[in-house]
């Protein structure tokens, strides 16, 4: 798998050695490692496709956890100082202190949402809780935290329900994404999964209004065992909505995928499909179409079984590639899917290839094509950014055949 991604690169070096924008200098040191690396079969094929990096590397951070390129074409990182602000040559803009910051993203308001910890007293104990802070002007220099979710306050099935202590503390959220009409999603979870209690399980997909007041849950989601709607511990998740990309429009899907983190979870990737009827409501169906595995066109797919170690996020492409790109954070990879659940890019045209091409890379290291617990991966402009979290960094990628692009 890295073999490839290293030819890819070899090719394209040899096509752009020119081309600093990408690559550095070529006397950079880690320019040199890329060349190393590439440096395989001088008669690599020109029919190789794979994802190259985008230099220079993005480094100094604290065990960044997340990136987001937003609406306002700003990157978002997140990391143990809390929310860095930067454009997109990677100069630091702003830093917002946030507590425990660890997922971020944006809506079409631009108003920016992380995801983090906050201290509140409850019977005269301080106790350290999940908290979701609403941003505003985060990219103007002068941000106002608008609001903060705080568990179990914000959700509706606990309006009534006494505080539970230690496994209330115990309780993440682990993800959030808007939707069209800055409504959201934000999945949780947590210890306590009764599926006969009236107040929804820790393992939950919330739904939030526009003004940021809880609708619910998705209701039909199983909290405890693994199925194609279940919700073991979720480490991320992600919708169809993005910062756009394409002229005609933003998708107005209410669709989501979610992360799996609990070993027993069989498909740690699942696609949740909304639908909604006068008859039966809304309700959370699973994606039948995820399960065709068409060995003609792909050798992988999103939906085999076991198929990754724990996967820290995921992200989509809004453009006319409509990829999926998960992280692995065990396995140090960064995985590559089209919204048809097969792993791997398109062909390049007059290949003479009909199945998708392998673009997945990684393995634990400092290298270009490497990641150290990886947590964290956005997408913009057919550049993939990664939240490299073991080695301080944020890395990009971009495909062979779109460097001329």
């Amino acid at each position: 798998m890295k073999n490839t991604v290293r030819l890819s690169f070899l090719l394209a070096a040899l096509l752009l050695t020119g081309c600093n924008f990408l690559f550095g200098s070529r006397d950079d040191e880690t320019v040199d490692d890329v060349f190393r690396q590439g440096a395989i079969d001088p008669n690599v094929s020109q029919q190789v496709v794979g994802y190259v990096p985008v230099l220079p590397i993005w480094g100094g951070f604290a065990n960044p956890t997340d990136v987001y390129v937003g609406y306002d074409e700003l990157v978002y990182v997140t990391d143990a100082s809390g929310l860095h602000i930067l454009d997109l040559k990677g100069t630091r803009q702003t830093l917002i202190n946030i507590p425990g910051a660890k997922k971020v993203v944006q809506d079409r308001r631009l108003y920016t949402y992380v995801l983090g910890r906050a201290t509140r007293e409850i019977n005269g104990e301080n106790w350290d809780l999940a908290a979701v802070y609403i941003v505003g002007g985060a990219g103007t220099g002068n941000p106002v935290i608008l609001d903060t979710l705080v568990h179990p306050f914000n959700d509706l099935t606990r309006a009534n329900t006494n505080f539970r202590g230690a496994a209330d503390e115990q309780v993440e959220f682990t993800g959030l994404t808007p939707l069209i009409d800055n409504s959201f999603y934000l999945a949780r979870r947590g210890p306590t999964n009764s599926q006969i209690s009236t107040a929804a399980p820790d393992n939950s997909i919330l739904v939030y209004r526009p003004d940021f007041s809880n609708n619910g849950y998705a209701l039909g989601l199983n909290a405890n065992t693994s199925s194609l709607r279940s919700v073991l511990d979720v480490s991320g998740m992600t919708g169809f909505l993005a910062p756009p990309q394409l002229v005609f429009g933003m998708s107005s899907s209410r669709d989501f995928i979610i992360l799996q983190e609990r070993a027993a979870a069989e498909y740690k990737a699942l696609w949740i499909r909304q639908q909604t009827s006068e008859e039966s409501g809304t309700v959370y169906l699973e994606n039948q179409n995820m399960l065709n595995f068409d060995t003609t066109k792909a050798s992988r797919f999103l939906y085999d079984s076991f198929r990754f170690g724990k996967p820290a996020d995921i992200c989509t492409a809004p453009d006319e590639t409509n990829y999926i790109f998960i992280i692995d954070s065990e396995k140090d990879s960064l995985y590559q899917f089209t919204s048809l659940g097969f792993e791997g890019v398109n062909p390049p045209p007059n290949s003479g290839l009909t199945k998708q091409v392998i673009a997945s890379f990684g393995g634990r290291g400092s290298g270009p094509f490497q990641f150290n617990q990886p947590q964290g991966v956005a997408y913009l402009r057919r550049i993939v950014y990664v939240a490299d979290t073991g080695n301080g960094r944020i890395m990009r990628y971009k495909l062979s055949t779109d460097l001329e692009r």
